[in-house]
């Protein structure tokens, strides 16, 4: 009797096993998106939760997706009336920006003043820190938005409305799961601060954001884009998101929150420059 009744309890668990890694995959979306966006997620999400994104980094791809789905509809419906690309492509990227709370734009331009006008490893840390913008933070923030608007304007005009929405997603996903590859490829440059108080991602985390990320990067751009189009440009993703990485480096020995927004930038800059060269 007890040994069946201990067969009926690990079959239940097994049973179990599939549901509970869908159940912490959606808390961990969830949560991603509270990080990454100003999206509201209810709070039963972080009940007994301590604040770190060690886990949490592992559904980076999916809320990437999910915060760019409001912009990609705007993409598609405007594009189906005809709406000039370049309305079509300013509004998507203020709504975007606007969901996002400008996180990674704030990342970026830090990141711009620190490296640019820090000759020193502890005054970049130091500008980096300070909440003035300069004047590489201001033209860094002028030339993303424009190029951005630029590139998906052409998007537009190019492709029909669904594939300029799904490559408008795909560089969404790609460049948040390129985050993850710069946070966890570099230690954090200070002992303090939002990187390092989210704590180091977990191995397994980071292998399941590879994962996830990879796979629907590469569904979302076969729904939309010519092969040749978005292999190229995911190549060129990867490769200044490792430039980029290899730089902050030899630069400050290590990650802090706005390099790992300004990677997210520079990976959606490119996948979309690239995407408006080839298509």
């Amino acid at each position: 009797m007890n040994c069946w009744l201990a067969n009926e309890s690990l079959l239940r668990t097994k049973r179990k096993g599939p549901m509970q890694v869908v159940e912490n995959l959606i808390t961990e979306t969830a949560r991603a998106m509270s990080f990454l966006s100003r999206l509201p997620v209810p709070d039963r999400f972080f009940a007994g939760h301590d604040g770190s994104l060690s886990r949490t980094v592992a559904a980076f791809p999916i809320a990437g997706l999910v915060i760019a789905l409001p912009a990609a509809l705007i993409v598609y419906a405007f594009s189906a009336l005809a709406v000039e690309p370049v309305l079509i492509a300013l509004v998507a990227i203020a709504l975007q920006i606007m969901l996002t709370g400008a996180l990674h734009e704030d990342g970026l331009s830090d990141t711009a003043d620190g490296l640019g006008g820090g000759r020193s490893r502890d005054k970049a840390l130091a500008i980096m820190k300070d909440s003035r913008i300069g004047t590489y933070g201001a033209l860094a923030l002028i030339l993303s938005v424009a190029i951005r608007v630029a590139a998906l304007a052409i998007l537009v005009r190019d492709l029909s409305p669904p594939s300029a929405a799904l490559a408008f997603v795909a560089a969404a996903v790609l460049s948040r799961t390129l985050m993850v590859w710069h946070w966890s490829f570099l230690p954090s440059a200070r002992s303090e601060g939002v990187a390092a108080s989210a704590g180091k991602p977990d191995s397994d985390a980071v292998r399941t954001a590879f994962g996830l990320g990879t796979v629907m990067t590469a569904i979302l751009c076969l729904l939309s884009l010519p092969f040749h189009a978005w292999f190229v440009a995911v190549a060129l993703g990867i490769a200044s998101t490792v430039i980029f990485t290899r730089h902050v480096r030899l630069r400050i020995d290590g990650h802090t929150g706005d390099t790992i927004g300004a990677s997210q930038q520079l990976c959606e800059i490119v996948f979309l420059l690239a995407l408006a060269f080839i298509v």
